[in-house]
């Protein structure tokens, strides 16, 4: 038996083997960018209402960043989440919204009311179109023509507790549950399209590459 072999095609097939590994790499690299914008829209969303579902449950720690009364709804967030693609990376950022709704027994809004109860700063309440201010305590109405100050105006519950449940779902909710269940971690492990690809990244080698790889890693979101 005669086995006659086409060295030369061989040897450009192999090179376009290794040029289209690289131009795969390069192509990952290049659509970075857009798995990360895509990841942090996606993001934003999730983290929303990762925090909604955990203001209806833990109400004492996150009603302070709703508008009176509506504790969890996504109408009334009190919150921005945004994101930041710099220098290959991701950053999630959150902003407070003023409110704008009013409580029983006041007639204008809480100014600065998420941020004041999130840091737990005292609030000073005076008197000021009346020589008296009114307020309830342990349902008993006291009048006073003095300031009062108020050491927690969210509650001790509230200190801090957007802060914990922001950290809570990366640290435990997304590390442990949502990349995993979603599948994300293994797409990003098992680049499936480029043992699909290879045939032609055979004939066309880094600039095929460069495309599978662009457009694999471009599409992958939650």
């Amino acid at each position: 038996m005669k086995i006659i072999m086409d060295d030369k095609k061989f040897m450009r097939e192999m090179n376009n083997v290794v040029e289209y590994a690289i131009g795969f790499l390069d192509g990952t690299a290049q659509g970075k960018t857009n798995l990360l914008n895509n990841l942090g829209q996606e993001l934003s969303t999730i983290i929303g209402e990762y925090i909604d579902s955990s203001a209806r449950v833990n109400p004492q720690e996150l009603q302070h960043v709703y508008e009176w009364y509506q504790n969890g709804s996504s109408n009334a967030r009190l919150f921005d989440i945004d994101y930041v693609v710099r220098g290959g990376g991701l950053s999630m950022n959150s902003t407070f919204r003023q409110s704008v709704s009013i409580r029983d027994g006041s007639n204008v809004p809480f100014y600065n009311k998420a941020k004041i109860m999130e840091a737990g700063s005292p609030v000073t309440i005076s008197p000021k179109k009346s020589a008296v201010l009114a307020f309830d305590d342990d349902g008993k109405t006291v009048f006073t023509k003095k300031p009062v100050t108020v050491r927690s105006p969210g509650g001790t519950g509230a200190s801090g507790g957007f802060e914990e449940t922001f950290k809570e779902f990366f640290m435990s909710y997304l590390s442990q549950s949502l990349l995993s269940i979603s599948g994300l971690d293994h797409n990003l492990r098992n680049p499936t399209d480029f043992k699909q690809n290879l045939n032609a990244g055979k004939a066309g080698g880094r600039s095929v590459g460069f495309r599978v790889g662009y457009n694999w890693i471009s599409r992958k979101a939650l």
